[in-house]
């Protein structure tokens, strides 16, 4: 069966608009898939298509043209024509540019997973001219089409990866687990990380899935991995550039005891973290099962962010804290996860922050199986499911 994802809709919209559409994402989420759905869509329609894989080597020589070559190359392919992992493809942002201020009517999206080199290809000269999409994993809801039997124990062991869902028996999941990891280390990091380094990269990545969801400093991983402080920040960087490992930050308004700077970090897929941490065990048997759930949490907020909003968390140096903020519009909208809790009972870290900011409309508990509503004050606190945790923003 196959998946159809959330964002197909649009990019078939896309089809009718004249600017580059851009998707990009980490290795494996699904954006060659998507590019493939909409080539279809376009015959569909009767369009004129073509498909640039620029992994190939053949068609990777067909591209070793001076930039006007490339932009007849282009022009004369088709109507609608697709580049998949265009980062490799020298000036793309010029050639983009040439070919959408010509006023052509061939229409272009573009696919790449190395965001270093995508945002020096686009830089400012495709503004106004392109529009991005994010590729995320499936999220809890496009996993359920095809896993029927417990879908959120499957995702919080091998995650969403696409590629994955359609794969039967544990060990093969765990093999391609293994071979998706070995991918993204040896194509997209063995380029940006020192040779004598990729050792201690590996150290880093496996802590980043150890402490997962807890408050870390770069002081603190520099130390176990034997690295420098600056160092971890510039591989930290390139963990978030590539859309592996993503950072949260502290929500503060400046009022004290706040902690101001603190992040938090959260890999793209819980089956890549249990792959680093060697541990598939069911959840039930999990020591870190919280962890697991708050992170199942973010993935699935994470893909449900626009531009007016902004995923945070919240910590006292008292220890009080809350799993996340969701701030839209500038307003803060607490969210708890909780792997167990008592109907009408508040985590303390909610009336902690309602405490703090008594305006707040609306908090979330996300738990195990209480489905619930009621008042603190002015603020409206809901109990949602773990499976509902991607409502959430849509009701604020």
């Amino acid at each position: 069966m196959e998946i159809k994802r959330e964002n197909t809709k649009n990019l078939f919209a896309d089809l009718k608009e004249p600017y580059i559409s851009i998707l990009i994402g980490a290795r494996q989420v699904g954006k060659t898939f998507l590019l493939k759905k909409i080539q279809a869509r376009a015959q569909s329609m009767g369009l004129k298509t073509a498909f640039f894989d620029l992994e190939q080597p053949n068609i990777s020589n067909q591209f070793n043209k001076t930039d006007e070559e490339l932009v007849e190359l282009i022009i004369n392919s088709g109507d609608v024509i697709f580049i998949d992992e265009f980062h490799y493809l020298q000036n793309a942002s010029h050639i983009f540019k040439a070919i959408y201020d010509q006023g052509t009517k061939v229409k272009i999206f573009a696919s790449g997973s190395s965001s270093f080199a995508i945002h020096k290809h686009l830089k400012e000269s495709l503004a106004g001219r392109k529009s991005l999409y994010k590729i995320f994993p499936c999220s809890l809801t496009e996993l359920s089409q095809v896993i029927k039997k417990d879908p959120l124990e499957h995702y919080c062991l091998y995650g969403g990866l696409p590629g994955l869902i359609h794969v039967e028996g544990k060990e093969k999941k765990q093999k391609l687990l293994v071979d998706i990891l070995q991918s993204y280390i040896l194509k997209d990091i063995k380029s940006l990380v020192k040779e004598e380094n990729i050792t201690a990269f590996n150290n880093l990545l496996y802590l980043l899935a150890q402490q997962q969801g807890s408050v870390v400093t770069t002081a603190k991983l520099a130390k176990e991995v034997g690295l420098t402080a600056k160092t971890i920040e510039a591989y930290l960087e390139i963990l978030a550039q590539t859309y592996v490992n993503f950072p949260i930050y502290s929500f503060s308004l400046n009022f004290g005891n706040e902690l101001k700077k603190s992040k938090k970090y959260y890999l793209y897929d819980l089956g890549i973290r249990n792959t680093l941490l060697k541990n598939f065990s069911p959840l039930k048997e999990r020591k870190d099962a919280g962890a697991i759930i708050e992170s199942y949490v973010f993935l699935q907020l994470n893909q449900k962010q626009t531009p007016e909003t902004a995923l945070r968390f919240w910590r006292l140096k008292d220890g009080a804290e809350v799993d996340f903020i969701w701030v839209k519009n500038q307003k803060p909208y607490p969210i708890e996860v909780k792997t167990s809790c008592k109907k009408g009972e508040i985590p303390k870290g909610i009336t902690a922050f309602l405490k703090r900011y008594p305006e707040t409309e609306k908090a979330y508990i996300v738990n195990k199986n209480i489905t619930d509503e009621l008042k603190y004050n002015k603020t409206t606190i809901f109990f949602k499911r773990w499976q509902e945790a991607a409502s959430i923003p849509s009701e604020i």
